[in-house]
């Protein structure tokens, strides 16, 4: 498997909105197997999330997808700045 975790820089007073735009968004990429979004502090504005595809290929190809990118664009209004991303495969992982 493969994927990204990325963290997010919300604006002041923008958290509740970004948080609607991701609910909302009801697109499943092919390859997708799973994403979280954690909130990393109960007092921060800041989240932290995970996107986990079936391979690099799934990844790249939602990354290049037209729909993403208008979401992407969307989800910007309310940060501070881009998204830091660590792309990578996944070596262990377990369902319990």
């Amino acid at each position: 498997m493969y994927g990204t975790i990325f963290n997010l820089d919300v604006k002041d007073g923008h958290k509740e909105s970004l948080l609607n735009i991701m609910q909302q968004n009801d697109r499943v990429p092919e390859g997708m197997v799973a994403w979280f979004l954690m909130n990393p502090s109960d007092e921060g504005k800041d989240l932290i999330g995970v996107a986990v595809f079936e391979n690099k290929e799934s990844h790249l190809a939602n990354a290049e997808n037209p729909d993403q990118h208008d979401y992407f664009v969307e989800m910007m209004k309310h940060l501070n700045s881009e998204p830091t991303w660590t792309d990578g495969e996944y070596v262990i992982g377990e369902i319990s």
